[in-house]
């Protein structure tokens, strides 16, 4: 790895649809599936955050080249990747683990980060209510939940759901594509 990389978390909705679409970015260097922004103290498990009483979102950690691909364009993708106008819900999963969120590790995230909502607000019918936090304490998912897309594609919510957004994924940005 590079000594310019850069570190962002975002919560989209269920985190594997997150990791299986910006996995696939130039510049992005590695992905890990985790919680953050809860109010329990410890590390939380799946079965805690999916209860939704933790207060954690299921996120992604993303660590990438700025020089490959900006912040912006991360972004961009990531609000193009889910439904940022839906509280606490992507689709059939429902739940504040579930919120769009933007945790931003630096004050020129946080700017970049409000730029580019309100870049992108006037494509969506609905407001965005897509949260921006300062980043919090980060805890990596278990195992199981780590390239789950690329280990589990076959499986029945794969298929269904995150097929889809990766197909809408390579038409729309497929010059930003590994």
């Amino acid at each position: 790895m590079h000594n310019n990389l850069e570190i962002t978390t975002l919560g989209g909705g269920c985190f594997w649809c997150i990791e299986a679409i910006l996995k696939e970015l130039k510049g992005v260097e590695k992905i890990v599936s985790g919680y953050t922004g809860g109010t329990v103290p410890g590390r939380p498990t799946y079965k805690e955050v999916c209860s939704g009483l933790t207060g954690h979102a299921e996120v992604v950690q993303i660590t990438f080249n700025p020089e490959i691909i900006s912040y912006e364009d991360l972004l961009l993708v990531f609000m193009t990747g889910h439904d940022p106008t839906t509280l606490n819900r992507q689709g059939g999963d429902v739940g504040t683990q579930y919120r769009s969120v933007i945790y931003y590790h630096e004050e020129t995230q946080k700017t970049t980060a409000m730029a580019v909502l309100e870049k992108v607000s006037p494509y969506y019918e609905n407001p965005i209510v897509t949260e921006l936090s300062p980043a919090e304490v980060f805890h990596e998912a278990e195992d199981y939940h780590q390239d789950y897309y690329n280990n589990n594609s076959t499986q029945g919510y794969c298929s269904a759901v995150i097929t889809p957004k990766l197909t809408k994924l390579r038409k729309i940005h497929a010059d930003k594509l590994k």
